[in-house]
């Protein structure tokens, strides 16, 4: 999906922003206008109405003050949406996990399936150029720690977060296109399933079509829907370790 901030986006101000090197000081400070208050208000709307909802005046009228005030102090929507990526990651968890690197990673993962899930439309506003704000560089300096002495390259111990986030990023946005396509055609997943069964039953005949009518009814029935979002995000998720591992005993031996 395209990303909502803009490559034009001056860096100098994004992080002036995310450091809080410069807290604007007028008459908005009067109303008790800040970066933060800003911020959460936008991730309030983000998530209850969606990214293409949020505005700098929608914020200005959540807030209660002029479109004018907010820019007083975030300079435009793609400086506020960065923040808002760095405010998120502020949520993650920072305490160590116990286990192996196998168990830290699959906490790192979960928790990460948890952020996407609390914030959805940070599937949509992250691109592959990371915002470097304080609370993403402390995560990611937390989630290296999972595998900080397993063996690994400083190269690879990048390659393995980036693998596993990746493999979390990709089901995150997995399960919230089922979410919409709910909330779009007022059917969930299984009812879709259930009304379109006799129509597959009649064309997906197993004499026609014999491993996809053995394996499509298979997973239809272990999902009672077309797709599992949980059944992949776990699936997928321990054949990503699973690699890993390999990597991992190489590097022992």
């Amino acid at each position: 999906m395209a990303s909502q901030r803009k490559a034009s986006a001056d860096p100098a101000r994004s992080l002036a922003i995310l450091w809080r090197t410069r807290e604007p000081t007028s008459r908005s400070a009067g109303q008790g206008l800040s970066v933060d208050r800003i911020v959460r208000a936008a991730m309030d709307i983000a998530d209850t109405e969606g990214l293409d909802a949020l505005t700098m005046r929608r914020v200005g009228e959540a807030l209660g003050v002029g479109t004018m005030s907010v820019y007083t102090y975030v300079p435009g929507k793609t400086e506020l949406v960065d923040v808002m990526i760095d405010t998120a990651y502020g949520e993650m968890p920072r305490t160590a996990v116990d286990g192996d690197w196998r168990a830290r990673l699959e906490r790192i993962a979960r928790d990460n399936l948890a952020l996407y899930k609390r914030h959805p439309w940070m599937l949509r506003a992250e691109t592959t150029r990371p915002v470097l704000g304080p609370h993403t560089i402390a995560k990611y300096d937390h989630e290296l720690g999972a595998v900080a002495d397993i063996g690994l390259t400083d190269v690879e111990m990048d390659a393995v977060l980036t693998l596993v986030l990746g493999h979390v990023k990709s089901a995150a946005r997995a399960a919230s296109e089922v979410l919409d396509l709910e909330r779009e055609t007022g059917m969930t997943d299984g009812q879709w399933w259930q009304s379109h069964a006799p129509w597959l039953e009649t064309f997906l005949t197993a004499d026609r079509f014999p491993t996809a009518s053995r394996v499509g009814t298979a997973a239809g029935q272990q999902h009672g829907a077309a797709y599992g979002p949980e059944y992949a995000f776990e699936f997928g998720l321990q054949r990503v370790l699973d690699g890993i591992s390999v990597v991992v005993a190489e590097r022992s031996r």
